[in-house]
């Protein structure tokens, strides 16, 4: 079984790691991959001004994607004390942490990025915890969960609370 958990900076993030850690943490064949979305990418970095000549265009096609690179690496870097409470949150539950990945995601679109992550990590399950989102988000079913639960074909859905 291949658990994708989805972490943030919430209590309510470090509450689902401590259930599933809780409920996992002694069951040798569950695989978990903690899986945390980092802001959106600023704008500058998404495309180059372009050029017409080709070898310009190269050049600026490999500074972007090299800037791109150091971006990401910095998010990660101020970011990684996320992904490091909620390893500690399943270590301490007993969970068998060879059994255990970390990755990140980069998207204006965390539930598009997590959906991404499930399937291409080949994950069974997807665990999310519920957020608290404004009146006007219920009605027009704006929240990541509720995206998640809409648009995820083939997966079990856990949303912890």
């Amino acid at each position: 079984m291949r658990i994708l958990l989805a972490v943030d900076e919430s209590e309510n993030s470090h509450r689902v790691v401590q259930y599933v850690g809780s409920l996992l943490g002694r069951t040798p064949e569950v695989a978990v991959t903690l899986f945390h979305v980092l802001k959106p990418m600023p704008r500058g970095l998404l495309e180059h001004g372009g050029s017409e000549n080709p070898a310009a265009e190269e050049q600026l096609s490999v500074q972007l994607r090299d800037e791109q690179e150091v971006w990401i690496r910095k998010e990660r870097e101020s970011e990684c004390h996320i992904l490091k409470e909620a390893w500690e949150t399943l270590a301490q539950s007993g969970f068998d942490m060879s059994h255990v990945a970390v990755k990140y995601g980069h998207d204006d679109n965390i539930a598009r990025s997590i959906l991404e992550e499930a399937r291409s990590g080949h994950h069974d399950t997807i665990v999310v915890g519920r957020q608290g989102i404004s009146r006007i988000k219920q009605i027009f079913g704006g929240g990541t969960t509720d995206h998640i639960l809409r648009d995820a074909k083939g997966f079990a859905i856990w949303v912890v609370e």
